[in-house]
């Protein structure tokens, strides 16, 4: 069976719904998942300045552990989950991303699948450019990226991008709907199954 990693930032909880969406749809296709959270790089100060942050991160983190550059290695396939932040990935997520220099070098991402979702609170907040800008680090460590496309009949009720799923929360955030959730469980089964696919084409070639 694949294995799919699923590393996501999340601060009130919504993008961890297209998270635990997805990986309902690996699972539901064989695959095995862990579930990591990005952790906070700010202080308890300003986390307990917006109201409900710190105590939504502390249950999340009870949840999910960190995630590892051994998750990366173990995985065959990354999936990464972002909210947006001016147009682009979360600080949170993207210091998780800058530490696989290691891998890197040595290669050690190369071949397996990549996929991002995300999520903002306007309709025109930065869903497809945040999802298009982690396909720049996937592209340099070696993974081969897997959007979501229109292969399925959940891309045509309006949810999601072609690019990956998305979520239009409102402000306050009202999560995911269940259109949104069906599109990240469509993802987490085609990455599942491309990144099967790579694995035992890798097996075949002896990894060339």
């Amino acid at each position: 069976m694949a294995k799919v990693l699923i590393a996501f930032y999340s601060r009130t909880g919504t993008v961890e719904g297209l998270a635990k969406a997805a990986a309902e749809g690996a699972e539901g296709v064989g695959a095995e998942v862990r579930l990591r959270r990005a952790r906070e790089l700010v202080g308890h100060d300003i986390m307990s300045s917006v109201p409900g942050w710190k105590e939504s991160a502390e249950a999340m983190n009870a949840r999910y552990p960190a995630p590892t550059l051994e998750d990366a290695e173990w995985a065959d396939a990354i999936m990464f989950g972002t909210p947006t932040r001016f147009g682009s990935v979360a600080s949170e997520l993207k210091a998780y991303i800058d530490g696989m220099g290691g891998l890197w070098a040595k290669g050690a991402l190369n071949g397996k699948a990549g996929s991002a979702f995300t999520g903002s609170v306007t309709p025109h907040g930065g869903n497809e450019s945040t999802i298009i800008s982690l396909f720049n680090p996937m592209a340099h460590l070696g993974l081969i990226i897997v959007p979501t496309g229109y292969a399925d009949a959940a891309m045509f009720k309006g949810a999601g991008t072609p690019y990956g799923a998305s979520v239009v929360s409102g402000n306050p955030p009202s999560g995911p709907t269940a259109d949104e959730l069906d599109v990240a469980r469509f993802q987490g089964r085609r990455v599942a199954k491309v990144a099967e696919a790579l694995r035992a084409q890798s097996n075949r070639t002896g990894g060339n």
